[in-house]
């Protein structure tokens, strides 16, 4: 089984370079199924119906969420409950929606979960102990393809969850930062890598303009982000091989530039 991960999609220009390239990348990898992140998919803040429809129909399979899932709240909760799409698990129990859904693909089950770090991020329960308990439910219910997106600001609380759980899932990809990192690994039949990186605007900060974090920076008064209406764009894709048993055995990165020639890296078997 071939399972792609999307990092954060950022806006018009991260759906817009989804739509030109993730159908024909589908088909050159015979990638089985598309896990992404959709909390800054609409203008970089939340998902509205529309920009979830959109990505639906490029290939992804399901949208997973983080800090900004709740910014269109009346789509997303009409969302969470009639789409693919995920808020993180670890939101404290009443909370509407969920982030643990479970698909059938190539004859097999798969589990997608989807949490929140605790550092920086609203508030919600110790994602740890969540992550431990809903393994090992799902081991017991003998599903062992399991696929972590874990949204989170710190790196060490991604680095934590990865030694937490290596071993006992198929992939645990970082999202968040926007920021993609090398780490990326093979061990004990778990692939990691801290974060994705986003799919949207590079030529920035963090895929919006530049002009309102200069301002920061330099004042230290904010303002409203925006996604620039012109930029360079990237899309960054990570790739893992995963056998019968729902361990990884091989992973790769793929980016693709709007003004660049793409860069495939391969992960490292340890």
């Amino acid at each position: 089984m071939r399972v792609a991960f999307i990092g954060d999609i950022i806006g018009r220009p991260g759906r817009n370079h989804i739509k030109k390239e993730l159908k024909k990348i589908r088909e050159t990898y015979s990638i089985d199924f598309v896990i992404a992140n959709g909390e800054n998919a609409s203008h970089g803040f939340g998902i509205t119906h529309e920009s979830a429809d959109e990505l639906l129909k490029c290939g992804i399979d399901v949208l997973t969420g983080g800090n900004h899932t709740w910014d269109k709240k009346k789509d997303i909760l009409a969302l969470l409950k009639t789409a693919p799409v995920m808020r993180p698990h670890n939101y404290p129990d009443g909370v509407d929606g969920t982030g643990l859904k479970i698909f059938e693909v190539n004859n097999q089950k798969i589990a997608i979960l989807n949490l929140m770090g605790i550092y920086g991020m609203p508030q919600v329960t110790n994602p740890f102990i969540v992550a431990q308990e809903v393994v090992k439910q799902l081991n017991n219910d003998g599903i062992f393809h399991i696929f972590v997106d874990f949204h989170g600001e710190a790196t060490a609380e991604k680095r934590v969850m990865y030694e937490l759980l290596k071993g006992n899932v198929s992939a645990i990809c970082g999202t968040h930062t926007h920021i993609g990192t090398d780490d990326f690994e093979v061990a004990n039949g778990t692939f990691y890598v801290t974060d994705i990186g986003l799919t949207g605007c590079r030529d920035n900060v963090i895929g919006m303009d530049s002009h309102v974090p200069l301002q920061k920076a330099l004042t230290g008064l904010g303002g409203h982000f925006d996604i620039p209406k012109s930029c360079k764009t990237i899309f960054q894709i990570m790739i893992v091989d995963v056998d019968e048993n729902g361990k990884a055995i091989d992973g790769m990165k793929l980016k693709l530039f709007s003004d660049q020639h793409p860069i495939l890296t391969q992960a490292l078997l340890s």
